[in-house]
């Protein structure tokens, strides 16, 4: 096998996987570029980007994921919808398919890590076929550059990502001819069948899911920023599933940037998870978003399902013919106003974002620690119609944690952990609606991003301790009067319906899903969280 790179003394023999024909090992952005450009798999826009297509899977595959059913994890895992398990002699034969597919085969390997803080960084070894996804490894994990420790570098977590692989159903016990298939036992996870990169971060923030509650340490589907100096940040905690503004209200000028969607809280404070943000950019506005737009026109960013003119190489960022999860990969150096350590302190407000298609929730409400854990629990927002094939109406959507497919614990074990820390730094928690007012998807208008970026600042420096609020009769949620900056009407959601007794109806119904959806948790909260819940 001829090998070219900074190759680790520790190669592909360790899963098997060394009868390929060449082995590209930790290439620089330019040359997976080169590479990438090649074979064919993605083309250069006009300012720089790499933009590459995924096929027929625009998204990640959450019922294709599946966690092998080991005696090191049996215990622990939360088996069920999310954590469906697959036989360990299955994941073994299609190893042994792997092995066989990649014979002949050119392979790229990134070796680096998971976790800001060395006290709980994974060593992560990605392993690709493709070298456009070996570029995005090499945007979203933590890079290694001493020579001398990626010669030595041993993985303790390694993805094997082959896209040409697919699995059969009916040999392999899958449902389809995508797989996710994480073994923690073996350390390894095996993707086939999906050319959706995002399926290599999202496995590995699976194992982290595992690993961090296992020290002490929660793990986080959110984003962090701070205020102030590294020194003495004012640091905040945004919460939220795809669409509801969790990397668009992070990237804020005024404040320092931690990462945009994966973290630990330790006993020192934050830390990021990863190496760089892979951002929406479906329809990105360069006034509202000027940030994250930038990275779209820089080298090192790759672009994923967005329309290029095959002539001019110029980007339309506002097609959404392929899908409406068009993204961007970028490293965090893409940005300008971050800390690079991916370290800071505690976090003095948690925030809950939710897009609520609904047009129900106020666009800023603050939470008691009750209400903190369970709308954690719950982790609500709302797909719209047109996001997706077969959906008509807004649908509410429920995600344990605010990231139940990659949670592989209980989330009573999550919820714990973020109950005691809120308690322990006296962290304020906020809810904050970035979707629908005025009536729900279709009739209503989305809440204006200056308008949100205005309320979250008011909490943040303080504006809003000790105002006057009104409580949502039927959610319970204490809504400031009055917000400097944006229009009273618009903080009590029934006051923006046309028709009140409508509003009040569809509150209930959403209150009632609410309801439903909690049942699952029950068992496992306290009657104080319990209590928190809205009154349909």
């Amino acid at each position: 096998m001829r090998q070219e790179g900074s190759a680790s003394r520790h190669g592909l023999e360790l899963q098997g996987l060394d009868r390929a024909a060449a082995a590209y090992w930790n290439l620089p952005a330019a040359r997976l570029y080169e590479e990438a450009v090649r074979r064919h798999e993605a083309v250069i826009a006009a300012q720089g980007p790499l933009v590459a297509e995924t096929g027929i899977h625009t998204g990640r595959s959450p019922k294709d994921k599946f966690v092998v059913d080991e005696p090191s994890s049996r215990d622990n895992i939360w088996w069920g919808e999310v954590n469906v398990s697959i036989e360990s002699e299955r994941f073994e034969r299609m190893l042994e398919r792997a092995q066989d597919y990649v014979a002949g085969k050119d392979l790229f390997v990134f070796d680096g890590w998971a976790g800001a803080d060395a006290r709980y960084r994974l060593g992560v070894r990605v392993i690709n076929e493709n070298a456009w996804q070996n570029l995005f490894a090499r945007n979203m994990f933590l890079r290694e550059t001493d020579a001398e420790v990626l010669a030595n570098f041993q993985p303790e977590f390694t993805v094997v990502n082959l896209p040409g692989l697919e699995a059969d159903p009916e040999r392999d016990g899958t449902r389809s001819s995508t797989f996710v298939l994480v073994d923690f036992g073996r350390r390894l996870v095996l993707i086939g069948g999906t050319q959706y990169a995002g399926e290599i971060k999202k496995s590995i923030f699976t194992v982290m899911n595992y690993r961090l509650p296992m020290q002490g340490v929660l793990s986080m589907h959110c984003s962090a920023n701070y205020s102030g100096s590294a020194a003495d940040p004012q640091v905040a905690l945004f919460f939220g599933l795809s669409g509801t503004g969790k990397t668009t209200l992070s990237a804020d000028p005024t404040r320092t940037l931690i990462g945009d969607d994966e973290h630990g809280w330790g006993d020192d404070g934050i830390f990021n998870i990863e190496g760089g943000c892979y951002a929406k950019v479906i329809r990105l506005d360069p006034e509202t978003e000027p940030e994250i737009y930038s990275t779209t026109r820089r080298f090192g960013t790759i672009l994923e399902n967005v329309t290029i003119d095959p002539v001019t190489r110029r980007l339309d960022l506002d097609d959404a013919s392929k899908t409406e999860n068009t993204r961007a990969s970028y490293p965090l150096t893409h940005l300008d106003n971050i800390d690079l350590s991916g370290t800071t302190g505690h976090p003095s407000h948690v925030i809950f974002l939710t897009a609520d298609a609904f047009g129900v929730l106020p666009p800023i409400s603050k939470l008691d620690d009750a209400q903190a854990m369970y709308h954690f629990l719950s982790g609500y927002t709302a797909k719209v119609a047109g996001t997706e094939k077969g959906v008509t109406e807004p649908q509410a959507t429920f995600s344990a944690c605010f990231g139940a497919p990659f949670m592989p614990l209980h989330p009573g074990r999550y919820a714990e952990l973020l109950g005691e820390r809120i308690r322990r730094h006296q962290a304020q928690v906020w809810l904050i609606n970035t979707g629908w007012t005025g009536g729900p998807h279709g009739e209503g208008s989305r809440i204006k991003l200056p308008y949100t970026r205005r309320m979250v600042h008011a909490a943040l420096d303080g504006e809003l301790d000790g105002v006057e609020t009104h409580r949502h009769p039927i959610f319970g949620l204490e809504m400031p009067v009055a917000v400097d900056g944006v229009p009273s009407e618009l903080l009590d959601p029934r006051s923006t319906w046309s028709d009140g007794e409508r509003y009040d109806a569809q509150a209930r119904e959403l209150a009632r899903m609410f309801v439903d959806n909690f049942r699952t948790f029950e068992d496992g909260v306290d009657d104080a969280v319990k209590n928190a819940a809205p009154t349909p």
